[in-house]
């Protein structure tokens, strides 16, 4: 009787170390769920604005834009070199106040950017004339505020630049005055957001990147892997502009292929 006793304390014993050690192990699983659930939360708002299989919404020029394996795809070939820089054009409004979240990945040769509170022109299909998050394969421009087809660079990489009104601005031909070295003159440099070397050091070369546009009132943040990589705060009440298109860029130049997939907006 004493023997089955001693037995019968040592099963219950280990069943219990069982149930204690099972128990531990289930905790982490409880944080999993969480950090699932906060990045629900992080993300709401966001509203797809690029389906991974058609053009629906978006207007360009075939011959350079498709959709493949699931991804937004501009592409240059030799066979069809640019004479203008040619966009994708968002065909779902003219955003104001919005985050912008994608992902981009660009050959070594590649040229592009997101335009944003741009015009489009009527004189040559499928461009814009405005701000642009600018991507390029070498990484030379990636994470700028460069405005295409008027004030040029307002905020090199690794910059928090202001902008401010000029009295000639409203004068013919003001514009090309005011630019030196493809850089707009009358900005002033408020901030340094790090070393332009250093930042391009968190860029992936031919891989997928995060690009994220917080863009609100007259101020626009540029970030790249999670990183601030430009901001401008544009207080030019001639030349600014508060809305406009959205639309992806392929840039003259040589033969090339950038890729976009994920795209989301979120109106403010």
């Amino acid at each position: 009787m004493k023997k089955y006793s001693k037995r019968y304390r040592q099963v219950t014993c280990i069943i219990a170390i069982v149930l204690m050690l099972t128990s531990c192990q289930e905790k982490p699983k409880e944080k999993v769920t969480d950090t699932a659930q906060e990045e629900v939360v992080q993300d709401e708002g966001f509203v797809s604005i690029f389906d991974g299989k058609t053009l629906n919404n978006w207007d360009g020029d075939p011959s350079y834009w498709s959709v493949e394996n699931g991804n937004l795809v501009g592409e240059i070939t030799p066979e069809t070199l640019l004479s203008a820089n040619t966009f994708i054009i968002y065909k779902g409004g003219n955003p104001a106040n919005f985050e912008l979240k994608a992902e981009f990945k660009i050959s070594e040769n590649g040229n592009s950017g997101i335009n944003y509170r741009s015009d489009q022109l009527d004189t040559i299909p499928f461009a814009l004339r405005g701000y642009q998050a600018d991507i390029d394969g070498k990484n030379r421009y990636t994470g700028q505020n460069y405005e295409e087809r008027k004030r040029t660079t307002l905020a090199y990489r690794g910059e928090k630049a202001e902008i401010a009104t000029q009295e000639n601005h409203d004068e013919p031909g003001s514009l090309p005055a005011n630019v030196e070295r493809n850089a707009w003159k009358n900005r002033t440099i408020l901030e340094s957001l790090g070393h332009m070397d250093s930042l391009k050091t968190k860029i992936k070369s031919n891989d997928w990147n995060e690009i994220h546009l917080v863009v609100k009132g007259t101020r626009m943040q540029h970030f790249v892997n999670g990183i601030l990589m430009s901001e401008v705060v544009d207080n030019d009440s001639v030349n600014r502009k508060s809305s406009g298109k959205l639309g992806m860029q392929v840039h003259v130049g040589p033969p090339m292929k950038v890729e976009y997939r994920n795209i989301k907006l979120k109106q403010l």
